[in-house]
């Protein structure tokens, strides 16, 4: 059995959500939330929250206990990306990506 929570259309860049989904892969759902809380990025608190939401789900829909979880997937997935202009020298511009991100994480009990 397992609980998963989906977060769609992040707009962060996947390669900096990767980093911080990388710290709490295969870690104890209490011990991956304190991980998250310390993390000085800006996708911690996206994570965060997608962790917690992944959590209730676990326990409401499946009757899992919160002590017993362990993250046993999380990855991030490159969403659709804005183009932007920027004006440069000499009347030129210049394209401005803004990548976005899909986040996945599953639970399980150990």
């Amino acid at each position: 059995m397992e609980a998963k929570a989906v977060a769609r259309y992040i707009r962060i860049a996947p390669r900096k959500v990767r980093l911080v989904v990388d710290l709490i892969r295969g870690k104890q759902v209490g011990e991956a939330l304190a991980i998250l809380k310390h993390t000085p990025k800006a996708a911690s608190p996206v994570v965060e929250k997608l962790l917690k939401s992944a959590i209730a789900n676990a326990e409401h829909n499946y009757e899992m206990d919160p002590n017993n979880l362990v993250v046993s997937k999380i990855f991030v997935d490159q969403g659709p990306t804005l183009k932007r202009f920027r004006p440069r020298a000499m009347g030129r511009a210049s394209r401005i990506h803004k990548r976005t991100s899909h986040i996945t994480v599953v639970l399980n009990e150990k």
